[in-house]
């Protein structure tokens, strides 16, 4: 007789009570069953998900726009921190590589020689070309110039235009970086635009004076009395002695004119707020070339 043991029994009855484990394949199946559960509504709404995506990467990437007000406002915090330079010093910084200081020499009592005047150039074409006033230069034994960068030579008169008080000198030895300055038409000059003049007040300087045109096609009469100039343009930089034959510049440093004389009626020769320039049309047919 076959003996069934009471441990094996329970153990039997225990294992077929015991509910079958289901088959669990991997950590994915709760995510697949969620997908299969919600496979609709996904599919309704992933586009939507998509359009919003877009639109936020849109708006992202899409250009800042500023108003007037802006605009207007940063350039004024610009300008507070770092100024612009003036109208004169921009206009100098382009012209100072072209002035030159011219001097007169005569002979002397003792046979040697002595400076008799003295005035400003300026350079017109880089072969050693400047332009400057006749009374500048008149009757002189000998023209000496200085260029900006402090090399002397001597210059002889090629041309002159005596109803235009203008001398154009040729100088005999030149630097070999010279600058030439640019020349500009006086057609669109005006009472009231910026001018600065440049030269050698009283042998003083370069000398940079700043004012406004003050009138156009004026004429001067030199204190001579011997001419008068005619289609003058009228200034208020202040110039002296010193500073005839030197330039007056527009606000972008171009050459309009000419220096050519000032007017005091103490007739003491230094300046009370009225210099005459020669319009640079003119400067520029005493040297028998168009200026532009």
């Amino acid at each position: 007789m076959k003996r069934v043991s009471l441990y094996s029994k329970s153990r039997q009855k225990a294992v077929a009570e015991t509910p079958p484990t289901p088959a669990i394949r991997g950590k994915s199946f709760p995510l697949r069953a969620w997908l299969r559960q919600h496979s609709l509504s996904l599919l309704v709404a992933v586009p939507g998900v998509l359009a919003l995506v877009f639109v936020i990467a849109q708006r992202a990437s899409a250009p800042v726009v500023y108003s007037q007000e802006d605009i207007d406002a940063a350039v004024t915090r610009a300008l507070e921190v770092v100024p612009l330079p003036s109208h004169s010093t921009k206009a100098y910084e382009a012209v100072r590589g072209s002035i030159v200081r011219v001097r007169a020499f005569h002979d002397g009592p003792d046979g040697g020689e002595v400076q008799g005047g003295g005035g400003t150039g300026v350079v017109i074409l880089d072969k050693g070309v400047i332009l400057t006033n006749i009374h500048v230069v008149a009757g002189a034994k000998r023209i000496g110039i200085t260029f900006a960068e402090g090399m002397e030579s001597d210059a002889l008169v090629v041309g002159t235009r005596p109803e235009d008080d203008l001398a154009v000198l040729q100088a005999a030895a030149i630097p070999d970086d010279l600058q030439a300055a640019t020349l500009q038409s006086t057609s669109g000059l005006a009472p009231g635009d910026h001018v600065t003049a440049v030269g050698f007040p009283f042998g003083i300087g370069p000398s940079v004076s700043a004012g406004v045109v003050s009138g156009l096609k004026r004429e001067f009469r030199s204190p001579e009395g011997k001419r008068v100039l005619t289609n003058l343009i009228q200034f208020d930089a202040a110039v002296n002695p010193g500073n005839s034959g030197g330039p007056l510049l527009n606000a972008s440093g171009e050459v309009v004119g000419i220096v050519t004389g000032v007017l005091n009626p103490t007739e003491q020769r230094v300046f009370v707020g009225i210099g005459f320039a020669v319009p640079i049309e003119n400067a520029a047919a005493a040297v028998g070339v168009p200026p532009f």
